[in-house]
């Protein structure tokens, strides 16, 4: 796998890959930005809210940017990437997968790892809303899996001049081995509590807006306690309530890895070795690639970490890196 020349240098005191993971949701100073929402209606009737930011010329360029699991447009990396987009007179939306903006979506039916049928919906109406302008987009840890995921799928017809993928899980099999694993069963701890706390926020609104015949689909799932491995989680509720048969069902048909090959549309790939929640053996190998698409592999980082500078003053390597690589993109050289 290509090695990027500019290597990533961690700010000094965080060097360990969890300091680096935790930095942005624990101590990041939060960016302020101005945007404005738009509700996006779905055929099945559900809706995703899109958070605009930067230029209003309609032929801006314009990124699409995607969360990880249990993030929303407010997390961290996104709103720093939207600023610095901004800064360079490019627009942005961050998209909210279903129910992660504040308020419960509306189906049964959840966000997940594999969930591209969103993704293709949100990139088909900003086409529509900006026809003249050049589309991107980004996605981190989840939201990486479901753009890769979505540019296989499409392969010449993605509707993007570029993309960026950054900490993907690129097998969702061996990342829920892996995050059982040692400290990072506190991030696993984490995200059980967020994702049972979703489903259990939504049978409230269900309740409360009497929705029963999606409430009676949530009811159906049974006991929503004890679960504690994303394996548990995935088999006992993103597998029923998603279509698909069981966990490894839903991780064999939604991991990204399976789909690169048929990449077709430029790609850059960002990922650090110490990543704790994904394994070294889920990479994929150089002969998986295709020629469109770029890896670099950083030697630390962390899981949407790459934070450089000091302390006192740090510094966002992606928010530089990814901005640059797009521009590159733009004029069709990466």
């Amino acid at each position: 796998m290509p090695i990027l020349p500019d290597r990533f240098t961690p700010a000094l005191g965080l060097g360990n890959p969890h300091l680096q993971t935790l930095w942005g949701p624990l101590w990041r100073k939060t960016t302020h930005l101005d945007r404005q929402r738009e509700r996006l209606w779905l055929e099945d009737g559900d809706f995703l809210d899109l958070d605009w930011h930067g230029p209003h010329s309609s032929g801006a360029p314009l990124v699409l940017v995607l969360h990880g699991l249990t993030g929303s447009s407010n997390s961290p990396y996104v709103a720093g990437l939207q600023k610095a987009l901004a800064t360079q007179g490019w627009a942005s939306v961050a998209l909210n997968w279903r129910g992660c903006s504040g308020e419960p979506n509306l189906l049964p039916r959840s966000y997940h790892s594999g969930v591209s049928e969103d993704l293709a919906a949100a990139i088909k109406h900003l086409r529509a809303q900006r026809p003249s302008a050049p589309l991107y987009a980004v996605g981190y840890s989840l939201g990486g899996n479901v753009l890769l995921k979505h540019l296989g799928e499409t392969g010449h017809d993605s509707e993007l001049l570029g993309a960026v993928a950054v900490s993907v899980p690129f097998r969702l099999d061996q990342c829920a081995d892996r995050i059982s694993q040692g400290f990072s069963k506190v991030y696993q701890a984490h995200f059980m509590r967020e994702m049972v706390a979703y489903i259990k926020n939504k049978q409230r609104q269900f309740h409360h807006d009497g929705r029963h015949e999606g409430l009676a689909t949530l009811d159906g799932l049974g006991s929503l306690d004890n679960m504690r491995t994303f394996w548990d989680f995935d088999g006992r509720v993103t597998a029923p309530l998603n279509g698909f048969l069981n966990a490894q069902d839903y991780y064999r048909r939604a991991s990204s890895r399976y789909f690169l090959g048929a990449i077709r549309t430029p790609t850059l790939i960002i990922h650090a070795a110490d990543d704790p929640f994904v394994s070294h053996h889920s990479l994929p190998e150089a002969n998986e690639l295709s020629p469109s698409t770029q890896f670099e592999l950083q030697t630390k980082g962390g899981h949407v970490g790459f934070v450089d500078g000091t302390l006192r003053t740090p510094g966002y390597y992606l928010e530089r890196r990814i901005p640059q690589w797009l521009t590159g993109a733009g004029r069709g050289s990466v």
